[in-house]
């Protein structure tokens, strides 16, 4: 996903560091929802009434991780050392993708958050 609109957005004339931004913003919504289905399923399943507080948590976690880092990492490896875009981005994506995960691994999607929720019940 990430790849693709930075891809059309570049195309289309959009600086690359603003084009970066929109790409990660993109990513990071499809990621949450195919890790709501996917990923973490059993444990989004058991709270999904909790979907709105998950998806904030996974935005502030990511978004600070993917925006963040993504634009460091494009203005460094673009910018400063003339890289190619794309294979600069997909580099990006690889670093901030495993943060990414840890942090919702942790953070987002803790097993622990399901574990009391069950008890609860």
């Amino acid at each position: 996903m990430q790849l693709c609109v930075l891809a059309v957005l570049a195309r289309a004339g959009v600086d690359y560091l603003a084009a970066t931004f929109f790409a990660v913003e993109c990513a990071i919504l499809h990621n949450f929802l195919w890790h709501e289905r996917w990923t973490w399923r059993e444990r989004a399943r058991s709270e999904p009434h909790r979907w709105l507080i998950r998806l904030a948590k996974f935005h502030l976690a990511n978004g600070v991780i993917s925006l963040i880092g993504n634009l460091l990492l494009m203005a460094w490896l673009v910018g400063v050392r003339g890289g190619p875009l794309v294979l600069s981005n997909l580099l990006s994506i690889v670093l901030c993708g495993t943060a990414n995960f840890v942090a919702g691994e942790l953070f987002v999607f803790r097993a622990s958050d399901v574990a009391g929720a069950r008890k609860t019940r």
